[in-house]
């Protein structure tokens, strides 16, 4: 593996139309959890200027709202009514009501080894898990940076330091590493979405981004930019208009910035929009907290987990792990010790990390959060799959 290279990694705001369709799909999970925490539940968005559409199929005795649910998230992500008027956007839906035999209908927390062992998924993937010790999060640097950078547009356009700004940005961050190790900031990309009465010129937005969003950013990291980096800001000029108003937007684009940013490999599945059923969703989640308790053991540096499910079977039909060289003891010896620690069986994993009634257990609902502040790393609560608790038995 080449130990000196440039890597880059993208995100966006919460008011992206792709991150704003993702929201959507699992307000909506939420949503039907929150009545009916053994709700199947499987939902997509797309959206353009003033028409939002949903597709949905369920089985739940939930009674959900979906029109009013879609316009209450988009109503708080904070566009002008030019660009987005929640209030009077078409709606349409295509839903699919599904009888309630479909929906598994038993506490996994009650349930004997034989009776976890019929929890059988219903699609197949070969999903990823990664962790590094690049940061404190044991996430790779780059989309770390560029997911904090989007974070930061956010709160200083919602605490009017900038209050210009859209809620459309994406951000980019390239970093130079050289023995594996991040070594310097290359380069950093802002594009930010405007929205105002008279349009800011192109200095004063540079000069508002880098005291407000890109200095606090890296204030207390130990690589920041230096004056050879190069910090592009909006290069093809003032964007007048932003969010569905310029750009559609559809759940599930967003996997790469959803994950490690493509510096380690996914399935490509998205993870919003799916009940805990899904294994498309709850295995890139396993399989983030078995690498990142591999890395935190000091086992390896960096740790790619793959988990490899098919229809009908409870338990991964594989499991492979990769060090890409940094591991003190062999992986087969690592995949060993993680099928002894983890439960890898879907029920199982609906039952440790308690993925039916998270949603319950937080006012504003729980897998709508994921899409803006991370569903893997640093996020808006300690997400159980982040845990470090089973280091001491991997070693």
């Amino acid at each position: 593996m080449k130990k000196s290279f440039l890597f880059t990694s993208e995100s966006v705001a919460e008011g992206h139309p792709d991150r704003l369709c993702d929201t959507i799909s699992d307000a909506i999970v939420d949503r039907f959890l929150q009545q009916d925490p053994y709700s199947h539940v499987v939902t997509e968005c797309a959206l353009s200027k003033g028409i939002v559409f949903v597709a949905a199929r369920f089985a739940s005795k939930a009674t959900v709202d979906i029109p009013d649910l879609a316009r209450e998230v988009v109503g708080a992500v904070g566009y002008r009514k030019e660009d987005f008027n929640a209030a009077e956007c078409t709606v349409v839906t295509s839903l699919m009501a599904q009888p309630l035999d479909q929906r598994y209908e038993w506490d996994e927390r009650e349930l004997t080894e034989k009776e976890l062992d019929r929890i059988t998924v219903r699609n197949q993937i070969t999903q990823f898990g990664f962790a590094c010790n690049q940061t404190a999060e044991l996430m790779p640097f780059p989309i770390t940076m560029a997911n904090r950078l989007a974070r930061q547009l956010t709160a200083v356009r919602e605490g009017k330091t900038i209050p210009y700004l859209s809620p459309d940005c994406t951000t980019q961050v390239g970093v130079a590493f050289e023995n594996g190790k991040p070594k310097r900031i290359q380069s950093i990309t802002l594009i930010a979405g405007y929205q105002g009465g008279n349009l800011i010129d192109a200095a004063a937005l540079r000069a508002d981004l880098l005291q407000y969003v890109v200095g606090p950013v890296f204030e207390s990291e130990a690589i920041r930019p230096d004056d050879e980096t190069d910090i592009f800001i909006n290069p093809r000029g003032i964007f007048p208009k932003s969010g569905p108003a310029a750009h559609s937007g559809m759940t599930g684009r967003k996997s790469a910035s959803d994950t490690y940013g493509g510096y380690a490999r996914h399935s490509g599945s998205a993870l919003s929009g799916k009940d805990p059923c899904r294994i498309d969703r709850v295995g890139a989640y396993v399989a983030r907290y078995a690498a990142k308790n591999v890395v935190a053991a000091g086992l390896a540096d960096e740790c790619e987990v793959q988990l490899s499910y098919t229809i009908g079977q409870a338990r991964p039909v594989s499991l492979q792990v990769r060090t890409h060289g940094t591991a003190i003891i062999a992986e087969g010896l690592i995949e060993s010790r993680l099928s002894e620690c983890i439960d890898f069986r879907l029920g199982a994993i609906i039952r440790d990390f308690g993925l039916r009634h998270l949603p319950a257990r937080h006012k504003t609902g729980f897998y709508r959060m994921l899409p803006a502040h991370g569903h893997v790393g640093a996020s808006f609560t300690d997400l159980p799959w982040e845990r470090i608790d089973i280091e001491n038995r991997l070693r």
